[in-house]
């Protein structure tokens, strides 16, 4: 889980307007946090599959939400990958 000043923070970093809190940029910047939190559990807790399984479903869902901005609108796509610096 992320803390709520975390949280806070990466909306504040990602929204587009000044009450933006479900646009898909913030939800792909606090999926990604918490992708990246849950591999550092991995190196120590290899054998938690629950949350493996977790983890899976998050990934699946920030596949989606970024097909879905690469589809409605490119140029906030590649903005996104470059500030997250999920791709290459």
């Amino acid at each position: 889980m992320l803390a709520r000043e975390k949280k806070t923070a990466l909306i504040a970093e990602n929204r587009r307007a000044d009450n933006d809190t479900g646009s898909p940029e913030v939800q792909i910047a606090i999926l990604s946090t918490r992708i990246g939190e849950l591999t550092e559990h991995f190196k120590t807790h290899k054998k938690d599959h629950a949350s493996r399984r977790g983890l899976l479903m998050m990934v699946s869902k920030r596949r989606s939400l970024l097909d879905y901005l690469r589809k409605s609108d490119t140029e906030r796509y590649k903005a996104v990958i470059q500030k997250l610096g999920i791709r290459k």
